[in-house]
């Protein structure tokens, strides 16, 4: 299923004239050798540009369309028309000149094969650098000086003639496809898995390179490789034969995704990408807008809650010119790494506003108040994964397998996994601060993966003063009482001393913490201290039974809710306490943070 939606995918966008046709690649090359006409080495010339990264300009690589690259594992291959140092060059960063030789070697070997019986300038300039280049002279070259540390580490080069690129020469060009499609690895032909047509299998399908964490090479999607795959004496990859041009066409398409930064997302270990069946880019800069929580340069809260909603309920809405239909089918992969391989860690199929509705409800479960240093209304997923870590820590990253459930959580719509939520509560226990990021896990790992009815008064986005769940009413009782010592010294410490126990076992913790907050409550004067009396009065009023022993996981998340609710409530609005003389108002404790 993954490999033909990504060769339907390759298929569309080569309608689209997007993607490279079946033989050739995109190739980020760093340097070209330029020839003369008898293959002799005249200058080194840098292609690398200066492209806009964030706040900064960074140099990297031009990208060219060349000759698909050769799939290596530890022997020796030859690109044609472009590589690394050691098959242009015979040199390398690795200490082997031996097997830089060899490399060398190979690579004149494959060029006189494709190029030798051209009569084209450019191609005798090709032939004739192998034969005349000595790869021994090679460190002591005064035209590779400047470039020397860029050769060692194995940058790409390629060939440059009279101001042009191989790939811009008809000859060359024609006489690399005739190659390319007459090779074959002299296998039987067999049904392809993909296409469903006779086709000759390949063995080792191309590389597929940009999945965080793998081999820089690139990794292998499909590969078997020991004897145990082995079956009716197929070896490697015939094992699941795929033909030569799904092959190609699968990882040209993968490729492409991957080398897109602005669609690439990064969760965990997880790479994951993303595509509309019929190609329109469109339906990609939506979704990675939905999945961001919005961005006010581009769109408003509002307006994004709107489109979104719009999207949800099946109806077409236009983003940039393009009408884009809910009903039109959508492919989410997630990709891992795994060695010299990818682990899939999910694929998903549907249309569109299916994906968009999930997203939707993300935003709905997670939704809370504003803490005063919010400057979003949708909380993005990194940022709540983020609240799940010690930022104090060398290791700031969230779990991988947490990452990556919590992903799929989003996108499809099934429960949050249990790890959010017991590694939030660790946080809290570890810091006792109640954030705005831990506050929106709370409530929507509560709302989804629990059905207990006492719970929905407290599940609110901002404070629910109705409700009389006890947990709830003993979290906002805290705040009050906190808030208290805060007017009464300027200091809070109840909150380091008491928070941990009060939300874990409060029969223990609740009489020291209202006894102290009377003792408070006597040092304020006037309006003030009627205000904060009268706050006590009506939360310990709503307390109907002793304190509970002790609070379980859920309903600590919840005393959590009511501390946090109330605590925001404060920075939400001025509270209006009187004066002792009971006829002028002053501010309350926060106001407008």
């Amino acid at each position: 299923m993954i490999l033909q939606a990504l060769t339907d995918y390759y298929e569309a966008l080569a309608q689209r004239g997007m993607i490279s046709r079946p033989g050739w690649a995109r190739a980020r090359v760093s340097y070209a050798l330029e020839l003369d006409g008898d293959g002799g080495l005249l200058q080194v010339y840098p292609l690398k540009q200066e492209i806009q990264v964030g706040n900064k300009l960074e140099l990297r690589p031009m990208e060219l369309e060349l000759p698909a690259p050769a799939k290596r594992t530890v022997g020796i291959a030859s690109n044609l028309l472009w590589d690394n140092p050691a098959y242009l060059l015979g040199m390398d960063g690795k200490d082997k000149p031996q097997r830089a030789r060899r490399c060398f070697a190979a690579a004149g070997e494959l060029h006189r094969l494709v190029l030798g019986g051209l009569e084209d300038p450019f191609a005798r300039a090709i032939c004739r650098h192998f034969d005349r280049w000595n790869p021994a002279e090679a460190p002591a070259d005064s035209r590779l000086e400047d470039c020397m540390p860029d050769l060692l580490k194995g940058v790409n080069l390629v060939f440059l003639f009279r101001g042009g690129y191989p790939s811009q020469n008809p000859a060359i060009a024609k006489a690399w496809q005739a190659y390319y499609d007459q090779s074959g690895q002299g296998q039987d032909r067999l049904r392809c898995l993909v296409t469903g047509e006779e086709a000759e299998p390949m063995s080792v399908h191309p590389a597929i390179k940009g999945v965080q964490g793998a081999q820089s090479s690139g990794a292998a999607l499909v590969s078997f490789n020991a004897p145990a795959f082995c079956s009716y004496g197929r070896e490697q990859n015939l094992n699941a034969p795929v033909g030569k041009y799904a092959s190609f066409a699968y990882t040209t398409a993968l490729n492409h995704l991957l080398s897109d930064r602005r669609h690439v997302k990064r969760f965990g270990d997880t790479t994951l990408v993303y595509w509309a069946q019929d190609a329109e880019p469109a339906y990609q800069d939506v979704f990675d807008l939905c999945l961001d929580g919005g961005d006010e340069d581009i769109l408003t809260d509002t307006e994004l809650d709107e489109f979104m909603g719009a999207i949800s309920r099946g109806e077409p809405a236009n983003w940039e010119g393009v009408r884009l239909k809910p009903q039109n089918p959508f492919y989410i992969l997630g990709l891992a790494p795994n060695a010299a391989r990818l682990a899939v860690r999910f694929f998903f199929r549907d249309d569109f506003g299916y994906f968009i509705r999930n997203i939707q409800r993300h935003y709905d479960d997670a939704d809370m108040a504003a803490d005063g240093r919010s400057k979003r209304g949708h909380i993005p997923l990194w940022l709540l994964l983020r609240e799940t870590v010690n930022q104090k820590s060398s290791d700031k990253k969230a779990s991988p397998q947490m990452s990556g459930d919590m992903l799929r959580a989003v996108l499809t719509g099934c429960p949050y996994p249990a790890t959010l939520y017991q590694q939030t509560q660790l946080r809290i226990r570890a810091e006792r601060e109640i954030t705005r990021g831990r506050a929106a896990i709370i409530k929507a790992y509560l709302s989804r993966n629990t059905k207990k009815e006492e719970y929905r008064g407290a599940l609110k986005v901002e404070l629910n003063e109705g409700t009389t769940y006890q947990p709830y009413v003993l979290g906002r009782l805290f705040s009050v009482a906190e808030a208290i010592q805060e007017r009464a010294s300027g200091v809070t410490t109840i909150k380091d001393k008491y928070f941990s126990s009060a939300c874990a076992t409060p029969a223990v913790v609740f009489p020291m913490v209202l006894d102290l907050a009377d003792k408070h409550l006597k040092k304020l004067d006037g309006g003030i201290r009627t205000y904060y009396a009268k706050q006590l009065g009506e939360l310990t009023a709503k307390i109907t039974q002793s304190y509970p022993p002790h609070h379980n996981l859920y309903d600590q998340g919840i005393f959590q809710l009511g501390y946090y609710h109330q605590t925001q409530k404060r920075f939400e609005k001025k509270e209006q306490p009187q004066t002792g003389a009971g006829n002028e108002e002053t501010k309350g404790d926060i106001t407008n943070a």
